[in-house]
């Protein structure tokens, strides 16, 4: 950015990290964070397992999909657009503002009547939660420097352990006891908690900008990540890969995309600094991310398939059963953390995590109609435990690799990354799934096997089928989740790569300028 585009920020951005503040301070202000991620990623898991009884409530069946993706579409949009706002105006004002969206999204949802209405408010819902996550993140960054974020960063694993085992149990005794709309209700008091702890207990410097903002630049992203993100949720189910309409999605994000990098190389304040990805270390984090989340919401979706329909277990027990996973990510991911803050060396953890997740990816290609629940455990412990290596250390690494004026854009690029990626893996994941499922049934001849069939076949369908294509489906099953493994360690494989690029750049203690590379 020139000297003049700097200059137009007023008070300059500091390059520094601010005076450190008490743990106390710090204790308090990690309580409204902890219960706004909470929020942001509880939603989706509670409310999907209330949606069978949304359905038979609103009707609209036919549009079941949107319910999610309208919800996904405005999250990753906005991911971008939160960072740099709260770069350019402060993080606490845009951050109180998203959980107040976030909150009215969240009761208008559940006051909806219609099957439309319920749509277009959870999309205001996942407008406002694009700002939760990189609220969290950029202002951890702003409060504590990376030097001591191991001590904190545990937290947030317990929070994402507890959110991805807990919102399946806690949307399924919410539908069965009260009823559909408190899925959506529960957030309200929460959210009242985490604005309290915020508008009481954080102090950040008031920041006021003369910069324009880039609407041109933020409206091409959008156009991109929304294309993006609709090609990997219709692909293969609504519209077959190679039809007009995935084409013409894909020649529009293509288009959108290179426009937006035109745009912000001449933009004043663009929305998205490209000069950022000239740091080693932020790219090859960013790369990072993005097979990280492929691969963890790979695994999140696909072996819950795997237990329910192989180990027969019960939609909530495979939930719980994912804890093993959850539990390998949660212990490592706090003696990580614990070990940077001491040492100040993070390098190597990204390489040891990226390769025991390609390791844990490969046994888990392993499993097979006859696996056991204790072997598939330890299984997942392995997964786990690489994504417990990786998930707050990249994050670390990225907003290690900016000033302090730009960590708004760093947490959003880096939580943009993942949530890409986690698309991408459950589209690709699916795909691959499906094929290998069909392909094994037809190979048995047997009929009704097709991909729509396939795909809408639940635990009690199976059940309910003649013992041999009980037993064919089960290993239709077993092959699809080898195939899905499979390419998960390759890909894993190349964020092994990735890893190795990654530069010791030191950890800046409070008050400590950003070093370049």
């Amino acid at each position: 950015m020139s000297k003049q585009q700097v200059e137009t920020v007023e008070p300059p951005a500091p390059a520094a990290d601010p005076t450190p503040r008490t743990p106390r301070e710090i204790r308090l202000v990690m309580i409204g964070l902890v219960v706004a991620m909470l929020l942001a990623m509880l939603d989706n898991l509670i409310v999907g397992t209330a949606m069978p009884t949304i359905v038979g409530d609103l009707g609209g069946a036919e549009h079941l999909s949107w319910v999610v993706t309208a919800y996904t579409l405005a999250t990753a949009a906005s991911t971008p657009i939160w960072g740099k706002l709260g770069d350019l105006y402060g993080r606490k004002g845009t951050f109180v503002i998203s959980i107040a969206i976030f909150l009215l999204g969240s009761a208008l949802s559940g006051l909806s009547q219609t099957m439309g209405q319920l749509i277009a408010f959870r999309a205001v819902q996942g407008l406002g939660a694009g700002g939760l996550m990189v609220g969290v993140m950029s202002i951890m960054g702003a409060l504590v420097a990376p030097r001591d974020r191991g001590k904190y960063q545990g937290m947030f694993a317990a929070v994402m352990a507890l959110a991805t085992v807990g919102g399946p149990l806690i949307g399924g005794f919410i539908t069965d006891h009260l009823s559909w709309h408190w899925t959506f209700y529960i957030n309200l008091p929460l959210g009242v908690v985490a604005l309290a702890f915020i508008v009481v207990t954080l102090k950040l410097p008031t920041v006021r900008s003369k910069a324009k903002i880039d609407y041109l630049g933020a409206g091409l992203l959008t156009i991109g990540i929304t294309s993006l993100v609709l090609i990997t949720t219709w692909g293969g189910q609504e519209y077959d890969w190679a039809s007009k309409q995935i084409l013409g999605l894909t020649a529009l994000a293509i288009a959108s995309l290179i426009a937006f990098v035109y745009t912000e190389q001449k933009a004043e304040e663009p929305m998205l600094p490209l000069d950022l990805f000239r740091n080693r270390n932020f790219t090859m984090v960013s790369l990072i991310g993005f097979i990280v989340g492929f691969a963890m919401f790979g695994a999140v979706t696909f072996l819950p398939l795997y237990q329910q329909h192989v180990q027969g277990a019960s939609a909530t027990s495979s939930g719980l059963q994912l804890m093993p996973m959850m539990f390998g990510m949660l212990v490592v991911s706090l003696v990580v953390g614990q070990a940077i803050t001491k040492t100040g060396k993070y390098r190597i953890y990204p390489i040891i995590g990226t390769a025991v997740m390609a390791g844990g990816s490969l046994l888990l290609s392993t499993l097979s109609t006859d696996t056991d629940r204790f072997v598939s455990s330890c299984y997942m412990v392995v997964l786990g435990a690489g994504m417990g290596f990786l998930m707050q250390v990249t994050m670390l690494v990225a907003q290690n690799s900016v000033e302090l004026k730009d960590m708004g854009v760093a947490s959003s690029t880096a939580t943009l990354f993942r949530t890409i990626g986690g698309s991408f893996g459950v589209a690709l994941f699916g795909a691959l799934f499906n094929d290998r499922v069909t392909s094994t049934m037809a190979e048995a001849g047997v009929q009704g096997g097709g991909h729509g069939n396939i795909a809408q076949l639940g635990p009690e369908a199976v059940r309910a089928l003649p013992a041999p294509v009980q037993e064919t489906f089960h290993q239709a099953v077993a092959n699809g989740i080898h195939t899905v493994f499979i390419w998960g360690a390759v890909i894993s494989l190349v964020a092994v790569a990735a890893s190795v690029f990654l530069r010791e750049v030191p950890l800046r203690g409070a008050g400590e300028p950003v070093l370049s590379e």
